[in-house]
């Protein structure tokens, strides 16, 4: 029991690297992020069905949660598109920034959703987000849309993951995914088809760098990743989970600047601002926990 313990917390720390390192594969990646994005959901189905099929799970579902499958298929892909627009539109260090202050966006889009009242906390916290942005924003004004398309992926994400928490508690993880991709790739498709260039043959001729970046975003930071958490909260609690994913921004800034020097380093203002976010999120999810165990 120790062992497993041990083993699933040392798996836990490789993917929030591997989540870290998707920011890396955005900024080498030379297509655009709407491209970026269809491209890997229809990989990564690829991936996961090929692993659902070998694992014999049932795919079947009920007609009536379709439609909330289209609606978090669409919302994840929103995300998807918003995040590594950031990166095309500022740095990967600005993206995941702002992507930090989605876990604490969550304590606000929650309550609505499941009608519980705001916590004093959660006020005191979001205020120091709100300062944290704001640094970051003065100093890095001229990176506003990365910010902004870094604070929409943000929301974007808090949704999906309130949305599907209720999802994972009815459906088997791998199967909701693929419906839900299906789903994503479907709405990106109508998007290419009727706001974009189409698919001609130009769409498709990337490059095989591209496709090869691609694979790996695809199996390793997506299909590889979402299977080995649902197994590694098997072993760890939920808390422990939440709080390690919080370090993503912290090992994919550290991974940016080591492998673009010369576009990552930003001012000391900026990582000012960025670890007050981090930290903030942090303190909201150690708060949250002793909030649970005291209710």
């Amino acid at each position: 029991m120790r062992d497993d313990k041990l083993n699933s917390q040392l798996q836990l720390h490789l993917l929030v690297f591997i989540a870290g390192f998707t920011g890396i594969l955005g900024e080498l990646i030379t297509i655009s992020a709407v491209h970026l994005v269809w491209f890997r959901m229809l990989m990564a189905v690829i991936f996961m069905y090929t692993y659902a099929h070998y694992m014999k799970l049932n795919m079947a579902v009920p007609f009536k949660a379709i439609v909330q499958f289209i609606i978090a298929g669409v919302i994840i892909a929103l995300h998807w598109i918003t995040f590594f627009a950031s990166i095309k539109a500022a740095n990967i260090s600005i993206a995941l920034a702002m992507f930090s202050t989605g876990a604490f966006f969550a304590s606000f889009v929650e309550p609505i959703i499941f009608k519980r009242r705001i916590i004093g906390y959660e006020i005191l916290l979001g205020l120091a987000v709100f300062v944290g942005v704001y640094i970051i924003t003065d100093t890095a004004f001229h990176f506003i849309n990365g910010i902004l398309l870094g604070i929409a992926s943000a929301l974007f994400s808090t949704l999906f993951a309130v949305l599907n928490g209720r999802h994972v508690l009815v459906y088997d993880p791998t199967v909701l995914s693929i419906y839900e991709f299906l789903f994503g790739i479907l709405f990106i498709t109508l998007w290419i088809l009727f706001l974009d260039q189409g698919f001609s043959s130009s769409f498709f001729d990337i490059g095989w760098s591209n496709y090869a970046y691609l694979t790996i975003l695809a199996s390793v930071c997506t299909a590889y990743a979402f299977i080995s958490a649902v197994k590694v909260m098997r072993h760890l609690s939920p808390f422990t989970v939440v709080l390690s994913y919080n370090l993503e921004p912290i090992y994919g800034i550290a991974l940016a600047i080591l492998f673009f020097p010369d576009t990552e380093k930003m001012s000391f203002s900026f990582y000012f601002g960025a670890f007050i976010i981090i930290v903030t999120v942090i303190l909201n999810a150690v708060f949250k926990r002793r909030y649970r165990l005291k209710v």
